[in-house]
């Protein structure tokens, strides 16, 4: 009796692990197929769509500026997301810099959810490539050109967005702004 008393433990014992080892398993292949899958979420925006409507404050004058007013048909723009803050905006800030220096392009900056002196001491250290910059200290003016995070650019021309670059500018991005503002 004693040998079916430890069989019948054994049993159990054995039963118990399988069963631990069995979500062990089960839990891992859930996982690993959750790691396989991606879940970089980029809002789409298709191209040649007409520019937002909306008014910001002007970074240096604070005073109210309206995009009908900023934005000439027939100029090229390139509207820049940028923060202080931002890693990546440090590395495309050189791209800005040689694009400041064409004449057939202007840069408008929107300084998004950052620190006035924060980003005056950015653009002191880096130089500054914009003709005009934005404040957008809540962050909804982004949301209304469908931006997510920064830095993020917009190409524009004739109050069109052509071209949207999510991410810094590289030397890709910087190349094809090039040949389209030729």
């Amino acid at each position: 009796m004693e040998f079916w008393v430890f069989i019948k433990k054994d049993m159990k014992l054995r039963i118990s692990i399988s069963i631990i080892i069995l979500i062990f398993v089960l839990v891992f292949l859930i996982f690993y197929k959750g790691l396989k899958n991606s879940n970089i979420y980029i809002p789409t925006m298709k191209t040649e769509t007409s520019i937002p409507i909306f008014n910001a404050i002007s970074f240096d004058k604070n005073e109210i500026l309206s995009s009908q007013k900023i934005f000439d048909g027939n100029q090229y723009y390139l509207v820049n997301i940028w923060a202080s803050w931002c890693a990546p905006c440090r590395d495309e800030h050189i791209f800005l810099m040689k694009l400041s220096n064409k004449k057939n392009i202007e840069i408008i900056g929107l300084n998004y959810k950052d620190k006035k002196g924060n980003a005056r001491s950015f653009l002191k250290e880096l130089d500054n490539p914009y003709k005009k910059i934005l404040l957008d200290e809540d962050g909804t003016i982004a949301i209304e050109w469908g931006a997510y995070g920064v830095p993020e650019s917009f190409l524009i021309h004739k109050n069109m967005i052509i071209k949207r670059i999510v991410g810094p500018i590289n030397d890709t991005s910087f190349q094809k702004i090039k040949e389209i503002i030729k």
